[in-house]
């Protein structure tokens, strides 16, 4: 299958010496495209030494859907089309070929690979991964959403594949929401009778240790897309308890690992709750607010990017 790899980046050099030698290990350099939105720290010229297609995005223009589709459509020949962002760091060199091997399926549209915590990652960053990116692999289809609920289109652009036929039979990423393309990506694919392969054998390092007030905007910026895109919701359901069971197996593994980070974890998911919430009412919220209380502010910016549908 001929394979692309497609990374978006801002002021990557920081992550360059551990990312780019990762991704050399599992393809060639022209099977990657740099997507690079006026990087001021030498990322470019990085990029094109290691041998990387460049592409260039201006900052103020990007967008997390748009911005991949438009690679997506760049690359007519490929078949599939895989997803890294420039702080995931690809486990091994097999990390991408057990990947792209989900899709020797023909049901399967999409797939995503297991996230392990970036190495000095915190109990709580740890435990999150471990929660979400379990060890055992699945497929998940469209009748998976009466156990899974919403959990059925959970899907991370930070490392995942897309079969580009089925993507673009289902109209590709959106381009006008705040994050989330990736998860409405793979809802349509569902829709549209495709499988979602998670794929525990494919693995990247890739965690962040986010503040209580990071965690609000993140959940904020959540609210924000299951209001405008309530037919997620509608069609999938909600998470079943989830939530409650997140936070039970949090608390036991904290008690475990590290104690003392029980109160932060419990701030934090008070903060996610106030935070997902007042996503959900933001249609009540001035544009000034919302920048406020978002992860990504520029959204509130650009009239055509928050133009409600």
């Amino acid at each position: 299958m001929r394979v692309q790899v497609i990374v978006p980046t801002l002021n990557a050099a920081s992550d360059w010496p551990l990312f780019a030698p990762a991704v050399l290990a599992c393809v060639r350099s022209e099977q990657v495209l740099i997507l690079d939105s006026e990087s001021t720290d030498g990322t470019v010229d990085l990029a094109r030494a290691a041998g990387f297609r460049v592409c260039s995005v201006e900052r103020a223009k990007f967008n997390h859907g748009g911005t991949r589709q438009a690679a997506a459509e760049m690359l007519e020949n490929a078949e599939i089309l895989v997803y890294l962002t420039q702080d995931a760091v690809l486990a091994g060199p097999e990390s991408l070929s057990n990947l792209v091997a989900a899709f020797k399926d023909p049901r399967v549209g999409a797939a995503c690979g297991r996230q392990l915590p970036r190495p000095g990652a915190n109990a709580i960053e740890t435990h999150a991964r471990t929660f979400n990116y379990p060890p055992l692999s699945v497929v998940r289809s469209l009748a998976s959403r009466e156990r899974l609920g919403i959990k059925t289109v959970f899907m991370s652009n930070s490392f995942a594949a897309y079969r580009r036929s089925a993507l673009m039979c289902v109209g590709g990423f959106p381009d006008n929401v705040i994050f989330g393309e990736d998860s409405i990506t793979a809802a349509r694919l569902l829709l549209a009778d495709y499988s979602i392969a998670y794929v525990a054998e494919a693995c990247v390092y890739h965690s962040h240790a986010y503040s209580p007030m990071q965690e609000f905007k993140r959940y904020f910026d959540i609210g924000v897309l299951h209001s405008r895109e309530h037919w997620l919701l509608e069609e999938f359901g909600h998470a079943h308890g989830e939530g409650s069971r997140f936070v039970l197996s949090e608390l036991c593994y904290l008690w475990q690992q590290s104690p003392l980070q029980i109160p932060s974890a419990l701030l934090r998911t008070g903060m996610k709750f106030v935070g997902y919430r007042l996503g959900k009412m933001e249609a009540r919220l001035t544009p000034g607010v919302k920048r406020q209380l978002s992860m990504h502010p520029r959204f509130w910016a650009e009239p055509m990017l928050s133009k409600r549908t």
